[in-house]
């Protein structure tokens, strides 16, 4: 294949990536709105349209299979973008699943009235859909510096979830008919948390296809989150991959 026409179908792959990432940023920030609005028609759309993310996804991965498959040899810093480009695409697949969870969880709760106003939530949101769109722009441009910066953010998201779970937990004693209200936010807490974990998987990629290293990135030390989950009210939820579709 010559140079020209590789790279003309490297930028239209990453192109067609941005598109889908772009689809999780929005269904993100609309399915914590639809939450925040009691919006059950928007809720249900986010859901219902979580088909087209994965549906987008798929085209992604057969796209490039086929380039794989068809043009031979592909090798170094090129083989590394394809490789990861099917990493990205299901992280983001993954991330849309969390905006489903969540309009899900909006669905559910109805018209209910929220245990208290939701404003730690939609600040996690914005900055884990903040995270989500630098790192799409440093994986695009192989920008190693940025990728290496972005997961720093993760601390922010961190803080902003311990400080929903501990405020939950205290309605939940204070209160106990709030008790299932409180799970589904703290569900929501979670999805939000996890997104913007996966996001320190797009840098570590981006950092892969730009030095052919790889390694982990550890902005923070989630131990503390991961025993939260085990032991906190939330986990007695027994269906939660209806809320995340996580691993």
């Amino acid at each position: 294949m010559p140079r020209q026409n590789l790279d003309h179908k490297i930028k239209d792959l990453l192109d067609h990536l941005l598109l889908l990432g772009s689809m999780v940023e929005q269904a993100t920030l609309d399915a914590v709105q639809a939450l925040k609005q009691r919006d059950l028609a928007a809720a249900k759309k986010i859901y219902a349209n979580d088909e087209l993310v994965n549906i987008e996804r798929f085209a992604i991965e057969n796209e490039t299979m086929t380039i794989l498959a068809t043009q031979q040899p592909i090798v170094g810093r090129d083989l590394r973008i394809f490789a990861s480009v099917l990493e990205v695409c299901t992280e983001l697949e993954r991330m849309g699943d969390y905006a489903k969870g969540i309009a899900r969880i909006a669905l559910i709760m109805g018209n209910q009235p929220p245990v208290k106003p939701l404003i730690d939530i939609p600040r996690m949101a914005s900055i884990a859909v903040e995270m989500l769109h630098q790192a799409l722009s440093a994986f695009v441009t192989a920008d190693a510096e940025q990728a290496r910066s972005i997961p720093q953010r993760d601390t922010e998201v961190d803080l902003l979830y311990n400080q929903v779970n501990r405020e939950l937990i205290t309605y939940m004693i204070a209160d106990p008919s709030t008790i299932d209200r409180a799970n589904y936010l703290m569900w929501v807490a979670h999805n939000l948390e996890r997104m913007a974990d996966r996001v320190t998987n797009l840098c570590e990629r981006t950092i892969y296809i730009a030095t052919g290293e790889i390694r982990e990135l550890d902005a923070t030390d989630d131990e503390w989150i991961k025993t939260r989950l085990d032991t906190s009210p939330e986990s007695q939820i027994t269906d939660e991959e209806d809320f995340d579709d996580d691993d």
